[in-house]
C-alpha cells in the first residue's frame, strides 16, 4: 500500500505534535512536583506580582534567594494551585491571580518575607499579593510583619539567652552575697566568677 506524499506529511505532523504535547505535559508535571516538594517543607510563603521586572532584576532576586534559604519560582497559577494542594499553603489557591512569583522560606519563617520586602523597597513593580504562614493566607499588606520575624540565628540566640538567664542570675546572686559578707570562702568566690564568665561566653556565642 502506498501513501501519497501529502498523507505522509500529515501523519508526520500528527506524530510530532503528539510528542510535543507529551513533552509539555511531562514538563508541567515536573514543575508541579518540584514546587510541591519545597512547599511541603517550607515555613512560610509569599506570592508577589512581578509584571514589569527585567530579566536582570529577576536574576538578582534568584541569587539573593539562594543565599538566604528561599526557594523562588515563577509558576503559572494553574500549576501553582496543584503544587500547593495538600500542603500548609493550600489556603493560597483561591487568592492566586495574575502573573505571580512564589517565594518559600526554607530556613526560617521570615526569609521569604524579607526577600520580597527588601526588593520591593527599590522596585515598585514587585507587589506582594499573598502572605501565608501556619496554614493561613493573608493579604500582601502583611508582608512587613512576616519580614520582621527573627532569623534562624536570632532565634537560636534568643533561646540561648532564655536558657542561660537563670544561670547568670544565680552567679550574680552569689557574687552579691560574697560582697555583702566581705571576704567569704575563696572556693565559693571562684565558682561564682567562673559561672559568670561561662554564662557570658555562652551568650556571646
Amino acid at each position: 500500500m502506498h501513501l501519497d506524499r501529502g498523507v505522509c506529511i500529515n501523519l508526520t505532523l500528527v506524530r510530532l505534535t503528539e510528542k510535543i504535547v507529551a513533552l509539555a505535559l511531562d514538563g508541567k508535571k515536573a514543575v508541579v512536583e518540584e514546587v510541591a516538594q519545597y512547599a511541603a517543607k517550607a515555613h512560610s510563603a509569599v506570592a508577589a506580582e512581578y509584571r514589569g521586572l527585567t530579566v536582570s532584576e529577576l536574576t538578582e532576586m534568584r541569587v539573593v534567594a539562594k543565599q538566604t534559604g528561599v526557594y523562588l519560582r515563577v509558576v503559572k497559577n494553574s500549576l501553582a494551585k496543584r503544587a500547593v494542594a495538600g500542603t500548609a499553603f493550600e489556603c493560597m489557591q483561591d487568592k492566586m491571580a495574575g502573573p505571580l512569583i512564589l517565594a518559600f522560606s526554607m530556613e526560617d519563617p521570615g526569609s521569604a518575607g524579607r526577600l520580597i520586602n527588601d526588593f520591593a523597597k527599590t522596585n515598585d513593580k514587585l507587589i506582594a499579593k499573598i502572605v501565608s504562614i501556619d496554614g493561613q493566607a493573608y493579604d500582601g499588606a502583611e508582608l512587613a510583619r512576616l519580614a520582621s520575624l527573627p532569623t534562624r540565628d536570632q532565634g537560636i540566640s534568643l533561646i540561648m539567652a532564655l536558657m542561660l538567664a537563670p544561670v547568670e542570675k544565680l552567679a550574680r546572686t552569689l557574687l552579691a552575697l560574697k560582697e555583702s559578707r566581705g571576704e567569704g570562702e575563696e572556693v565559693a568566690t571562684e565558682s561564682a566568677e567562673e559561672a559568670v564568665v561561662e554564662a557570658e561566653s555562652a551568650t556571646a556565642e
